[in-house]
């Protein structure tokens, strides 16, 4: 069906991560439920992989005429019968990067998600070294609700099919996704792909969102959408990305972004709303869930290249503090996870380096010092968090930085 039957009828309710190993069919997957390619950076193009974290959106409907799953589907009129269907959810894709080296890439990603499908390609080991970390990302992140793909299926026999599946049985026991349902698909031949929407719609639910709360936006992307050579009376302020989790936003409002510029310390930014954008057009105001553009009047040298990416925007004077250093209460894995071998997970020596992902933050800390369960780091970037917040915490393992535990700030 064509691109003008998927238009998007309102906001996008819920957040949908994807998650797994490099080239198990992410992307692809969200193209076949979106008809969106995420991966339109030249590098990635060039490269054959997800490297930003990519986002898609699509309107989930179903028909009254048709059985389960047929009835699923992103259109408005049913693609079997012709019936006219019923809208269910808007819902937005985070599309997040497998490859071993853009894991900070895939937790600024997962920072934002209410649920999570995890693909696995059934023509492969499983589980790969990024699925093994990703499922244990989103598990120390919180994640409860995730569905599991299973893709590729057109390149194996039945035999082999079912012997994946059991591999995934058992590598799925005992974690957060021990009760995941699996979906065999082939996403490169669209076949099976409402099934998935069905397995969304059943086990990924839309969490209650707290709408009178100060605004809190996590930004996941910031960028300078004018072209080159454009006339100076035409440019526009730079734009900032992300979600919104708590709160409502309305054109006109006055915002601080925090911690904002880096200098020589964090210098928050303030500005104003020119426009709020979403997948179903320019709109007045937005509430929690989905991925939204906020227009703002800044200078747009300040948004481009992902510059504001791991800031937060509020309300002036309503945001948590800006930290360049904090405590932690810290669980570390008995291994890590992402390389291959297994590197069993030494206690955090005071000293060493750490790699810190705290919502769409990514920054280093230096351990000034660790007592049990509790560390203090000094960060080389500011963050802006509360207490409470979670943390993911990496090491330089080889020439990786590898996942190593879960902190929660104190």
């Amino acid at each position: 069906m064509s691109a003008r039957e998927r238009l998007i009828p309102r906001q996008p309710e819920v957040n949908i991560g994807t998650a797994g190993h490099v080239d198990h069919g992410k992307t692809t997957l969200v193209e076949a439920i979106t008809g969106i390619w995420t991966s339109a950076h030249s590098e990635e193009l060039k490269r054959g992989i997800t490297i930003r974290v990519g986002y898609a959106d699509a309107a989930f409907y179903k028909c009254p005429n048709c059985p389960s799953p047929d009835r699923y589907s992103p259109y408005p009129r049913c693609p079997n019968c012709g019936s006219e269907t019923t809208l269910l959810r808007v819902v937005s894709f985070v599309d997040c990067p497998g490859h071993e080296s853009l894991m900070a890439n895939m937790l600024s990603g997962a920072a934002v998600m209410d649920g999570a499908i995890l693909v696995i390609a059934a023509n492969e080991q499983v589980p790969q070294p990024q699925t093994r970390e990703h499922l244990l990302a989103l598990e120390m992140l919180g994640m409860r609700h995730i569905v599991i793909v299973q893709n590729k299926v057109e390149l194996i026999d039945d035999q082999k099919a079912l012997e994946s599946y059991h591999a995934i049985k058992r590598f799925t026991a005992g974690t957060v996704a021990e009760n995941a349902a699996i979906i065999p698909i082939s996403a490169q031949n669209r076949i099976n792909i409402d099934a998935v929407i069905e397995a969304i719609e059943t086990h990924i639910p839309t969490p209650k969102r707290e709408t009178q709360a100060p605004p809190f936006m996590q930004i996941l992307r910031s960028f300078d959408v004018n072209k080159p050579g454009i006339k100076v009376q035409d440019l526009k302020g730079g734009v900032v990305g992300g979600t919104l989790l708590r709160g409502e936003l309305k054109v006109g409002d006055d915002i601080e972004i925090r911690p904002g510029l880096i200098e020589e310390k964090a210098k928050p930014l303030f500005t104003k709303i020119k426009s709020l954008g979403t997948s179903a057009g320019l709109v007045d105001s937005v509430r929690p869930g989905g991925l939204i553009a906020i227009g703002t009047s800044l200078d747009p040298v300040l948004t481009k290249s992902d510059s504001l990416l791991g800031c937060v925007v509020g309300h002036p004077n309503t945001l948590p503090p800006i930290l360049d250093s904090l405590t932690m209460y810290v669980q570390l894995f008995e291994t890590a996870v992402g390389s291959p071998e297994l590197v069993k997970v030494e206690k955090i020596r005071s000293g060493e380096v750490l790699r810190l992902n705290i919502g769409t933050a990514v920054t280093l800390g230096n351990v000034s010092a660790s007592k049990e369960n509790a560390v203090e780091v000094n960060l080389r970037r500011p963050v802006c968090a509360d207490k409470g917040a979670k943390v993911a915490i990496s090491r330089r393992i080889g020439d990786r930085w590898r996942l190593i535990g879960a902190g929660t700030i104190t």
